[in-house]
């Protein structure tokens, strides 16, 4: 019984972990769609969604999905990206 609980959240968490992986690249299309847009925002805010855009990147190469993101939900929400 022991054994099939590790098994189960094994594979739970395998299977979350994949679910974040694949949701990095579309926050960071929205991100890039929306620069391409030029909006209407200081450009000091756009330096900070850049670093935040870059940041979430290498955060996603890392692994670190959760934390990726984060950071990229800081950048959607300087743009104002729903």
């Amino acid at each position: 019984m022991k054994f099939r609980l590790l098994i189960a959240a094994v594979v739970f968490a395998f299977a979350t972990g994949n679910a974040f992986a694949f949701h990095c690249p579309k926050e960071m299309k929205k991100i890039d769609d929306a620069l391409a847009a030029k909006p209407g925002v200081a450009a000091e805010r756009i330096a900070e969604v850049k670093r935040l855009r870059t940041e979430g990147e290498t955060l996603h190469k890392q692994g670190k999905h959760q934390e990726s993101l984060d950071a990229l939900g800081q950048a959607e929400k300087i743009l104002n990206i729903q």
